[in-house]
């Protein structure tokens, strides 16, 4: 029997591994689908095709999905997840201290966005006159090339204490009259431990909602952001930029009334594809070590159904299919194009100032594939844009869809992330708690303080170990 069973090593379930170890335990084993790190770096780097079946290496493996391939620290307890809703803000602000910490400690570099300056306060003026909220986060960025050296560290800090099974699917969690009794992974693989981190990213979202149902336990719903990545000249948000790194900024639709947001921007960055199964969905990066002449950043529209229809996740996975139904893939447009009801070709796309850092995508209509309602609140946004950064809304702008950020029913748990069933903890992005980096390492810090306190306390009444 272990003492814990981790699935997924993302954040959420690597800081959940590091409470443990901090604790003395030994007896822990973590569970990922994906490949461990090296072999998941020269995947990327050759680019080679996944397995029928098998997720890309952009989104599983050792490090989870953006602690691997962009990672960004937002210092802050109202972005990225809904931490503050379940723990005090002050527990919340030392938590996320903490974690910075930690990251300093992996080797992230020390430099930080988004610190007060008059740069950002003209902005946050130009904001509001724009009819924009300027959300202010204070940012380490880590950059895809730092991320992995960060994630080595963090490995090897681990590793001498902890079991690590790659390849391997968690199918079912166990459980014995209402208390967890293990997990049970890949061919039939059984792990046997009185408690279970569950931690299975966003990747795992759909899994862990039929666990929940099947468990019984209660979720509360939670939305669906659907939405474009823009890309733009560098010089074009430059203001933006300079002043925030990455500007997170809030529209309130004048039609639809929709909360829209600009998400993930990126500097110099590259748009890229992200493959999730069989749907293949658009993001962005920065590196550190390379630049674009582009910024990309993504408009998301938020959507949260309600009775009778219950499945956010099901239907942002019909309207990404169906752009790669069209596309093959992600489709590209030119704004200009879509405001004048035409497909972009290859010839128009060729004619635009702005030169796709994504060169697989298929130029073509994306008015065939977003509902009128996420059209017009993208470009309602676009205009509102434009008034902070003139020349966002111009007919040369590159449009990519889909992309599509899935949140988990968020389970109900209490302030150690415990779930209704005794000794099953579910964190990070996966489990709806968080999304983003810095609030999935800090749920995973939570539950695996509170696992380690138990074992102790257990230990200690039993007088022997598991």
């Amino acid at each position: 029997t272990m003492a814990a069973v981790i699935i997924g090593a993302g954040p959420a379930g690597l800081f959940s591994a590091l409470a443990l170890v901090e604790k003395g335990e030994k007896d822990i084993v973590i569970i990922e689908q994906g490949r461990d790190l090296d072999e998941r770096i020269s995947w990327k780097e050759k680019g080679e095709k996944p397995l029928k079946g098998e997720p890309g290496p952009l989104l599983t493996g050792f490090g989870g999905a953006g602690a691997f391939s962009d990672g960004k620290l937002i210092l802050s307890g109202d972005v990225g997840g809904n931490l503050g809703e379940i723990i005090e803000k002050e527990e919340l602000a030392r938590l996320i201290e903490e974690v910075n910490e930690i990251f300093l400690s992996l080797g992230a570099p020390p430099d930080l966005y988004g610190e007060e300056s008059e740069k950002l306060l003209n902005l946050k003026r130009n904001a509001q006159r724009a009819d924009l909220e300027l959300l202010e986060t204070k940012i380490r960025h880590l950059g895809t090339d730092g991320c992995q050296n960060i994630l080595r560290t963090l490995r090897e800090r681990l590793m001498p204490h902890v079991k690590l099974i790659t390849g391997t699917k968690a199918v079912e969690i166990n459980t014995d009259r209402g208390v967890v009794t293990g997990v049970t992974a890949g061919k039939d693989r059984g792990f046997d431990a009185p408690y279970v981190i569950a931690a299975p990213g966003r990747i795992g979202a759909s899994w862990m909602a039929g666990e929940a149902k099947r468990l019984s336990l209660v979720s509360i719903p939670s939305p669906v952001d659907i939405g474009v990545r823009v890309e733009v000249p560098a010089e074009v948000t430059k203001e933006l930029t300079d002043a925030a790194y990455e500007a997170k900024l809030i529209h309130y639709s004048k039609t639809f009334d929709d909360r829209v947001r600009t998400f993930c921007m990126n500097p110099y960055g590259e748009v890229v594809m992200e493959e999730a199964g069989n749907l293949i969905t658009v993001n962005g990066h920065s590196y550190k070590g390379r630049r674009s002449e582009n910024t990309n950043f993504a408009i998301l529209v938020s959507t949260t159904f309600t009775e009778p229809f219950d499945d956010p996740i099901n239907y942002g996975r019909h309207i990404g299919a169906l752009a790669n139904l069209l596309g093959k893939g992600i489709i590209v447009q030119r704004l200009g194009d879509l405001r004048a009801g035409r497909r972009s070709t290859p010839s128009r796309i060729n004619k635009s100032i702005v030169r796709p850092t994504l060169k697989e995508a298929t130029p073509g209509d994306l008015s065939f594939v977003l509902p009128y309602r996420y059209l017009k609140d993208i470009m309602e946004m676009l205009e509102a844009l434009d008034h902070l950064a003139e020349g966002i809304n111009s007919d040369h702008t590159l449009l990519y869809g889909v992309e599509v950020k899935f949140y988990s029913h968020r389970l109900k748990v209490s302030a150690s992330m415990e779930s209704a069933l005794k000794g099953l903890f579910t964190i990070g992005d996966g489990a709806g708690i968080s999304r983003g980096l810095l609030q999935a390492a800090a749920s995973g810090l939570i539950a695996g303080r509170e696992v380690a306190g138990r074992l102790k306390g257990e230990r200690g009444k039993a007088g022997v170990g598991f």
